[in-house]
């Protein structure tokens, strides 16, 4: 059996695509999505392995592009590889062969393959390849609170305060959208929450942290410092999220804006949401793939990695920001989108 190529709601094992729909690999926003489907969702991982009693194999296909995975098994005396794998008590023709054809759009296409032969030794060759995951700061394996949306300071403080009066354990509290100020990110909304950091310290307190979101569209206001310096640098795009009047990152270098997130302390961690990325006016939901970033590539060779580089960017941004939280410790980033290099990510949304 093989099993592998996330993220999709499918069977743990692939199952044959010989009269099915071949699974997709594509990062896009799907509020909704059908069970036991290939179709394709917020994270895309170009990586299958197979195994069986005596040896496990695995194979990656690293490329960023859409891309399309046939699978099927048939019998070794079919293909090129019969020879090989016969032997004096199994016969080529009792041998199960896993096939697979991988299609992408465009780009380089690097391919690496895994010689196991145990399960554990797949692992570990895979790891030394992509990085393994760093040790977690402890409050991140701890209980997370957040909902869409808190409506103010005082309803982040009632409902702190309904945790510990019903003595349920609360180890860090997120912030969504609303808490900007009309959702320029790296800002507050000096009406609902004219006090920020006394908040943020408040919580502290009590051995918790906050999680606030930033998405990568910048809004499109001339008295918004980040978008000035986006369009100076020439990283934004056209196309909207919210609203209208929003602009995209494009992906270079240097996107580090940390640094002008007033109202942040050592006990602020980022959550980065919306980047498949999500384009609510965009084919698909998501970004034209004739748009053009840094470096004249073409979003169509990058699309999968996109949440990637803003995943980069923002813990380069939080490492290097000596003003920052994380630099004392170990910086907590969650991230919607996942590719070759994620070692976790979401399949649904909850909203309570």
């Amino acid at each position: 059996m093989a099993y592998g190529l996330p993220e999709h709601s499918e069977t743990y094992a692939l199952r044959s695509t010989n009269n099915y729909e071949p699974y997709r690999l594509y990062n896009l926003d799907v509020f909704e999505y059908e069970i036991n489907n290939p179709m394709a969702l917020y994270g895309s991982v170009p990586y299958l392995a197979a195994t069986n009693p005596r040896r496990t194999l695995g194979v990656l296909w690293l490329n960023p592009s859409e891309t399309w995975v046939d699978y099927d098994i048939s019998r070794a005396d079919l293909g090129v590889v019969g020879k090989l794998v016969e032997t004096e008590d199994e016969r080529a023709d009792r041998i199960p062969q896993i096939n697979t054809r991988f299609i992408s759009e465009t780009g380089l296409i690097d391919v690496f393959f895994f010689l196991g032969p145990k399960p554990h030794d797949l692992f570990r060759q895979y790891s030394k390849l992509t990085g393994v995951t760093p040790v977690p700061p402890q409050f991140s394996l701890g209980y997370h609170q957040c909902r869409w949306n808190y409506k103010d300071e005082k309803d982040v403080r009632e409902v702190i305060a309904k945790f510990d009066e019903n003595e349920i354990p609360m180890d860090v509290i997120w912030l969504d959208i609303e808490h900007t100020d009309e959702k320029r990110y790296f800002t507050w909304d000096k009406e609902k929450f004219p006090e920020p950091k006394q908040m943020v310290e408040d919580v502290a307190k009590k051995g918790r942290k906050m999680v606030l979101i930033v998405d990568p569209h910048i809004k499109r206001t001339k008295n918004y410092t980040i978008y000035k310096e986006a369009r100076k640098k020439r990283l934004s795009g056209e196309r909207a999220w919210w609203e209208e009047n929003s602009r995209w990152q494009l992906l270079a270098p240097g996107l580090v804006w940390l640094d002008k997130y007033e109202g942040t302390t050592e006990d602020v961690h980022i959550w980065n949401d919306m980047n498949e990325p999500s384009v609510f006016n965009g084919p698909e939901i998501t970004m034209p793939k004739d748009l053009v970033h840094y470096d004249d590539r073409e979003h169509r060779e990058v699309h999968n990695m996109y949440g990637f580089y803003q995943h980069e960017a923002t813990h380069n941004g939080i490492s290097s920001d000596t003003s920052h939280a994380a630099t004392a410790g170990i910086p907590f980033i969650e991230a919607r989108v996942a590719y070759e290099w994620a070692q976790a990510g979401w399949l649904f949304q909850p909203f309570f």
